[in-house]
């Protein structure tokens, strides 16, 4: 999985890693419409890289640092850190809001962005759509479109320089230092060669990316803020550090960890020649995202795991959607499928 902040005016680093604008697009050959995967990728290549110039024939691509991304990642984890000394002096029912939008949090990018719009692993009807693009919006990771759009490039061409995050860098690149330069250009190369154009026939995915800004800051700044306040008498001040501050850089952290630790540390019982590991820690806190080498086997899984409803608060909501028939067509590997991949390519592990 894989986390890409969007660009907004408040204190969040962009996904973009650039505020250039796009380079001109060549002219058409007189007499010829221009390509349309040409026109695509130059559109890419400039909201994705600013329009730089790779060396031609380098074999590693220069990283160039976005100071910008450096300085407000620095300043929202310093904040973060200040929030951990107001813990005690703010009321419980404030610490249980903020946990609470954390779950929510979550759930906008491991039930909706990752399960349900990156790898389609059921159907959602739209009334839960519609909730699962707000929680989106609070985990402030890009919208919608975005994170699948990467996601599916992080799985496609995993573990090289197309992957956005590539734990083969190491694990701080792999957690966040991959924000803190320009992506490598394989990404944005390899990236504009796949399809995403169900994404974009979804109109919740539309309409989440057309008010993107919008939403973010009502559901991941003035919501969490101003309910504490309004509600219980929270101090203004402890209920935009706690629920909004830290709740968000703790949600980013978590997430990032499924990047770099999921990548690294455990076991690979699945498929032993990928880097993807098995982490209990991280599933516990990814609520469910930790099963790493299984979802890698078999992405297509809305479980994301062998095991079901054990340690996967995710897979627990999306089977309660389906009680409730707002979800569908859930897929699943079956015993045998699993049982075969194991025998064949797993390192022996359970």
């Amino acid at each position: 999985m894989q986390v890409f902040l969007p660009r907004l005016p408040l204190g969040a680093p962009s996904r973009s890693l650039s505020s250039g604008p796009p380079p001109p697009r060549a002219p058409s050959r007189p007499g010829r419409s221009p390509n349309a995967k040409e026109e695509i990728r130059a559109r890419v290549e400039g909201s994705e890289n600013g329009g730089g110039q790779q060396r031609p024939g380098a074999h590693r691509q220069r990283q160039n640092i976005v100071w910008r991304n450096v300085v407000l990642m620095s300043l929202l984890h310093l904040g973060a850190v200040y929030s951990l000394a107001l813990i005690p002096t703010a009321k419980p029912l404030t610490l249980l809001w903020a946990y609470f939008c954390f779950l929510l949090t979550a759930l906008g990018v491991t039930a909706g962005a990752h399960r349900l719009w990156s790898h389609r692993s059921y159907k959602a009807k739209l009334p839960l759509r519609i909730f699962l693009a707000a929680a989106n919006s609070m985990a402030f990771q890009n919208d919608i479109f975005e994170w699948a759009r990467d996601h599916r490039v992080h799985h496609k061409y995993s573990e090289t320089d197309a992957d956005p995050h590539n734990a083969r860098r190491g694990f701080f690149f792999s957690h966040i230092g991959w924000l803190f330069v320009r992506k490598h250009r394989d990404v944005i190369e390899k990236g504009s060669k796949l399809d995403f154009t169900d994404l974009l026939a979804d109109p919740v995915v539309r309409f989440q990316r057309k008010y993107y800004k919008i939403t973010v800051v009502l559901m991941c700044f003035m919501i969490p803020t101003l309910v504490p306040w309004c509600v219980w008498g929270e101090s203004l001040w402890n209920s935009y550090f706690l629920a909004s501050i830290l709740r968000y850089t703790i949600s980013l952290n978590i997430t990032w960890l499924v990047n770099s630790a999921a990548h690294m540390y455990g076991n690979r019982p699945y498929d032993k020649h990928i880097s993807p590991r098995q982490n209990p820690l991280v599933t516990l806190g990814a609520i469910g995202e930790g099963f790493h080498n299984y979802h890698h086997t078999f992405p297509f899984d809305y479980s994301a795991s062998e095991f079901g409803l054990n340690f996967n608060p995710t897979t627990w909501f999306i089977d309660l959607m389906c009680w409730l028939g707002l979800a569908t067509d859930r897929k699943r590997a079956t015993k045998p499928m699993i049982e075969a991949r194991k025998a064949k390519t797993g390192d022996g592990s359970t």
